[in-house]
């Protein structure tokens, strides 16, 4: 188990100093990255701690040039490459992928976070509801194009992250365009993708662990500065309700700092111990599988996932 001390207020230099050992040396590959978020945070933090080489990738090159130009202003030594991709496109998706296999370096950690919310229906230029899509349908694809640069390192481990927000909604198998849009509810798009970010680290597990390969998912919690904050209604004014129409109370929710935020994550991604715990979910840097909801964890809902998947993106992996 990660250390014990660790918990909801934990900010991320504890975590990193804790664990530099195992970042020292180590390619670290971050999606989502734009200054000021979870993600850039994160990038930062393991760039000071002496990883050997950090790869932000975003969907626009300005955004990552500003957060090179931050982290190099903390630590000019700091090795950083970025990666324009854009998830909502698997033509884009497609071509990163294929830069990234052209890197000398192996992949040792990467951590998935696209995260999109709180928009009015539309779809990807794929045809995909645009949450499902940005969230999880191109994370999918990347991360299994660029498998064998994973694989290839010593000690290979893949972070999704996740959140509370699954525990409003499984996968929708039947309906998970929401009718072209006609039943769209934005809270359970996006509780449907995040569900799917934890079954696919469970998929994950199941499928490479054999190879080394160690997967897990996460809820950084809800960080207050941004827009990951809680909402009690959504886009149209509407109070926010689960699958089963029931209206949700965020009434108790604690909000985290975005270093108390990252300190999860960095867990996650470096936290030698619980690799023989692959397939878990964290929260408040510590395995919490009583607080992620069956729905999220269920093996046949993990494979039913991966092969609907692999027909979205039109190509399957072994």
């Amino acid at each position: 188990m990660p250390n014990k001390n660790f918990g909801f207020h934990t900010e991320a230099d504890e975590v990193a100093t804790y664990f530099e050992n195992e970042i020292k040396g180590k390619t670290i590959l971050i999606t989502g990255c734009t200054w000021n978020d979870l993600n850039a945070e994160c990038a930062r933090i393991i760039a000071k701690h002496h990883a050997a080489l950090v790869i932000v990738a975003g969907e626009k090159q300005e955004q990552l040039d500003e957060t090179m130009q931050k982290i190099h202003e903390e630590t000019p030594t700091a090795n950083i490459r970025s990666l324009v991709v854009n998830f909502a496109s698997l033509h884009s998706v497609r071509h990163a992928a294929a830069q990234v296999n052209a890197y000398v370096e192996d992949i040792d950690v990467l951590i998935n976070n696209s995260d999109i919310k709180g928009c009015p229906y539309h779809t990807t230029e794929d045809g995909f509801e645009a949450i499902f899509g940005t969230n999880y349908a191109g994370p999918f694809l990347f991360t299994n194009l660029i498998m064998p640069k994973i694989l290839a390192s010593t000690v290979p481990r893949i972070v999704s992250v996740s959140g509370i927000g699954h525990l409003l909604s499984a996968i929708r198998f039947d309906n998970l365009f929401f009718d072209n849009g006609n039943s769209y509810t934005e809270w359970i798009a996006y509780a449907q993708s995040r569900t799917a970010n934890i079954l696919f680290a469970c998929e994950l597990s199941k499928r490479f662990k054999s190879r080394g390969l160690a997967a897990f998912s996460l809820h950084p919690g809800v960080i207050k500065k941004s827009s990951c904050a809680v909402r009690p209604k959504d886009a149209a004014g509407r109070p926010v309700k689960d699958h089963n129409g029931d209206k949700v109370d965020f009434s108790g929710v604690a909000f985290k700092t975005l270093s108390q935020g990252t300190s999860t994550l960095l867990v996650a991604a470096f936290d030698p111990i619980i690799a023989s715990e692959s397939g878990s979910y964290l929260v408040d840097c510590q395995i919490a599988m009583n607080q992620v909801n069956p729905w999220a964890t269920d093996d046949t809902q993990a494979e039913k996932l991966w092969k609907l998947s692999e027909k979205l993106v039109g190509q399957t992996f072994d």
